[in-house]
């Protein structure tokens, strides 16, 4: 197991998760939950607490692409150690004008989940999930469990096995 956690399966422990996440975890063979603190639920302070390397920790970020007045939201999961290429990657994936972080209030409302807990299990249907391939790439990925008092431990090809999900480059290179 990945760190100093308690993991269990998540099918057992629905109860830590956000509601479209304990809808739809069943479907995801070898997912684990584990309880954290949710004042620790961002990314750093969380695997310093709980000994998880950021190598094994995979953010969510939820997109708004624009185009023509049209948005379109996304799911891109990328490694904690690196950074999504939102303005060329992911932005000439979703065939948008522009692209940016979708607010807070709008990313929280339409996935369900809190803040800080986002994760790409149980996001609407119709939304594109983009997995880095560093992702897809991992046996065990720490993400979201829809809550700030949950992590799922989840392999990256189940990752990348999700409805509307594509594995592709989406980071771009370190500056420096």
């Amino acid at each position: 197991m990945v760190g100093s956690l308690t993991w269990q399966p998540a099918r057992e422990r629905t109860d830590l998760l956000a509601a479209p996440v304990a809808a739809v975890i069943g479907r995801i063979t070898g997912a684990r939950v584990a309880e954290i603190d949710p004042d620790l639920a961002d990314t750093a302070e969380f695997c310093a607490r709980y000994d998880v390397p950021l190598e094994v920790s995979a953010n969510c970020v939820v997109v708004a692409a624009k185009r023509g007045g049209e948005t379109t939201f996304a799911a891109c999961m990328v490694l904690a150690t690196d950074r999504a290429d939102v303005n060329g990657a992911i932005r000439r994936r979703l065939g948008a004008r522009k692209v940016s972080f979708a607010p807070m209030d709008e990313a929280t409302g339409r996935t369900g989940m809190e803040y800080g807990g986002i994760t790409p299990v149980g996001l609407p249907a119709d939304w594109p999930v983009l997995v880095d391939e560093a992702v897809a790439a991992l046996p065990e990925a720490v993400v979201g469990g829809g809550v700030r008092g949950s992590k799922l431990l989840v392999p990256g090809a189940a990752l990348a096995a999700l409805p509307g999900a594509e594995v592709l480059a989406l980071t771009r290179p370190p500056t420096g």
